[in-house]
């Protein structure tokens, strides 16, 4: 069983959003760890079903090594983004972890991603949980 890792901060709504498609998409056949900045984050996923949910930097750094996937938006790579709640050893553990990355290319914390076109949220999550789909041929 593959493991997917969503990290998000603040209110959780975008790691909440991507947890329920992989649940629509793959059901029980998946394991998703919700990773929150903080312990809203991490409960506003919980209740969108991940299995587990750990909140904070430790549990951010301890566990991105031991998951297949990691997914949630593009600023959990980049230090002191979600207005600081993202710590620089966050974004390290992220950027330097094994597992393959998927991030959402929302244009945020000053940062734009030339070459992308802008999509709305939903069109982006359901094209996620199609590339997970195809990473973890399910």
């Amino acid at each position: 069983m593959k493991t997917i890792a969503v990290i998000d901060g603040q209110g959780g709504g975008i790691g909440s959003f991507i947890i329920r498609a992989l649940r629509e998409s793959f059901g029980e056949s998946v394991e998703i760890i919700a990773l929150g900045t903080n312990s809203t984050a991490t409960s506003a996923m919980l209740k969108a079903r991940a299995n587990k949910g750990a909140t904070g930097e430790n549990a951010i750094v301890w566990n991105t090594p031991r998951v297949d996937i990691i997914t949630g938006p593009l600023s959990i790579v980049l230090a002191n983004s979600m207005l600081g709640e993202l710590t620089a050893r966050m974004a390290e553990a992220v950027s330097s972890s094994p597992a393959k990355r998927m991030l959402l290319p929302l244009n945020q914390e000053h940062v734009e991603i030339v070459g992308v076109a802008r999509e709305p949220l939903p069109h982006l999550i359901e094209k996620l949980a199609a590339r997970i789909r195809e990473e973890i041929n399910v």
